[in-house]
């Protein structure tokens, strides 16, 4: 009959043990498949933020920087803001429509700023969700959030949302969402003729 014995715990076993375990856990996780909405592949050389979106440069979008410009990556769920002195760049986490049909992409340009935005809902919006109130006043219960760039698109707006859950994800109605501080952020560098392209 064989014999086990206990192994015993020394200092040898204990640093070679913990070598071991820190190995695994420096080793970096699995990335998601190429295309990810969520995250790049970790051997991908692009610049990123603490957030792990990709950095862009405006010239590939833009002719040029004149009033701003917004561009809104509807795969990476990020909005891009580049001020007209190119001195300030701006990356943001988004919400994006629910389906490909509430989505729209192309060039337009803010045409209204509003602090405190009331709500209406669209008239699809109301076919589709009968239930839905009429309107909406400013505040807690608004599903603009606290501020709103309104587009030359009709019903088309970039706003903030107070269901933070909501970004990051395919859940509005057409518009985009950025969280409240992002959208006042925004709103504060933004003026009326911003172009805007959804890509």
């Amino acid at each position: 009959m064989a014999m086990f014995t206990k192994p015993t715990l020394t200092r040898r076993n204990f640093l070679a043990n913990s070598a071991a375990v820190s190995a695994v856990l420096a080793t970096p996780a699995l990335a998601q498949q190429s295309g990810s909405t969520e995250y790049l592949p970790p051997a991908s050389t692009a610049r990123r933020n603490a957030s792990s979106f990709r950095m862009l440069d405006w010239r590939p979008y833009f002719k040029s920087l004149a009033g701003g410009a917004i561009l809104v990556d509807i795969d990476s769920r990020a909005l891009h803001f580049w001020t007209a002195d190119e001195a300030t760049y701006k990356l943001f986490p988004t919400s994006v429509p629910l389906t490909d049909d509430l989505t729209r992409l192309g060039r337009t340009s803010v045409v209204r700023k509003v602090e405190g935005p009331e709500w209406r809902p669209t008239p699809s919006m109301k076919k589709r969700n009968p239930e839905w109130p009429d309107f909406v006043p400013a505040g807690p219960d608004n599903p603009l959030g606290t501020h709103a760039l309104y587009l030359s698109w009709t019903y088309y707006r970039i706003h903030g949302t107070h269901d933070t859950r909501k970004i990051g994800r395919r859940s509005s109605n057409g518009c985009i969402g950025l969280y409240n501080e992002h959208i006042a952020q925004l709103f504060g560098m933004t003026s009326n003729g911003t172009q805007v392209l959804l890509i």
